[in-house]
C-alpha cells in the first residue's frame, strides 16, 4: 500500500487546484481507513484505552518504498509484573513516562533518536497470548545506559541500590575502557550503566 507519492496523481493539474496539504490529508485519512477501518481518521487505533499512549506495539506503520513495507527498529518492549514499580524504577533513570502511566496496562516512553521503551503488564500479554509464562532462569538481554562520566555511573548506581534496587555488579574500570556497573529492574532485567574512562 502506498500512502503517499504512489498514486501517480499530478497534484497541480490533476486535482482541480486543490492544495498539496489537502491532498496529503485525504491520502492519510484513506490510509488510516484501510488499516484500521471506517472512522479511523477521527479516532485512535484499536488497542488505545484509558489514557494509554496513542501507539500500541503494532500501531506505527513503516513508510512504503516502491510498494513494499520496510521493517525498522522502532521500540524495545518489556513485560512487567508490577507496572507501578517498573515505571518508578525507569523514571529514576530518566525515562519520561506520561503521568498516570503506573496505572495503565501498557505505557511507553520516547527515547532519543525516535525509539520507544514499551512496558506491558503480564495481564496485557495474556489477554492475547493466554499461555504466556515469565521466563525462568537468568536473562539474556539488558538495556545499556550511557552516563555523562565515570562519576555519574558511581552516583547513579549508589542512588538506586541505596533505594533498595538490586545491584548485580558494582562499578568497576572494565578492561575495554569503560566505567561499568549493572543493576536489575524490578523484574530482574539487566540495566547496564557505563561511561568511557578518560578523554574520548
Amino acid at each position: 500500500m502506498a500512502v503517499a507519492g504512489g498514486a501517480g496523481v499530478d497534484e497541480q493539474s490533476g486535482c482541480h487546484g486543490m492544495r498539496t496539504q489537502e491532498i496529503r490529508g485525504r491520502r492519510q485519512a484513506a490510509a488510516a481507513t484501510e488499516i484500521f477501518g471506517p472512522g479511523a481518521a477521527e479516532r485512535p487505533p484499536r488497542g488505545v484505552r484509558h489514557g494509554a499512549s496513542v501507539f500500541f506495539k503494532t500501531g506505527r506503520r513503516g513508510s512504503a518504498y516502491g510498494g513494499s513495507m520496510t521493517a525498522r527498529f522502532d521500540a524495545i518492549g518489556l513485560v512487567v509484573s508490577d507496572m507501578a514499580a517498573s515505571v518508578a524504577f525507569y523514571r529514576r533513570l530518566g525515562f519520561a513516562f506520561p503521568d498516570g502511566a503506573e496505572n495503565q496496562p501498557h505505557t511507553e516512553a520516547e527515547l532519543p533518536g525516535g525509539l520507544r521503551l514499551l512496558l506491558d503488564t503480564e495481564e496485557t500479554v495474556r489477554s492475547f497470548l493466554p499461555e504466556w509464562q515469565p521466563p525462568a532462569g537468568g536473562g539474556r538481554a539488558s538495556l545499556a545506559l550511557r552516563c555523562d562520566g565515570p562519576e555519574e555511573v558511581d552516583a547513579l548506581y549508589g542512588e538506586l541500590v541505596g533505594s533498595g534496587y538490586h545491584g548485580e555488579l558494582k562499578p568497576w574500570d572494565a578492561f575495554w575502557g569503560q566505567r561499568y556497573a549493572i543493576l536489575h529492574d524490578p523484574d530482574g532485567n539487566g540495566v547496564d550503566l557505563f561511561a568511557p574512562l578518560g578523554a574520548e
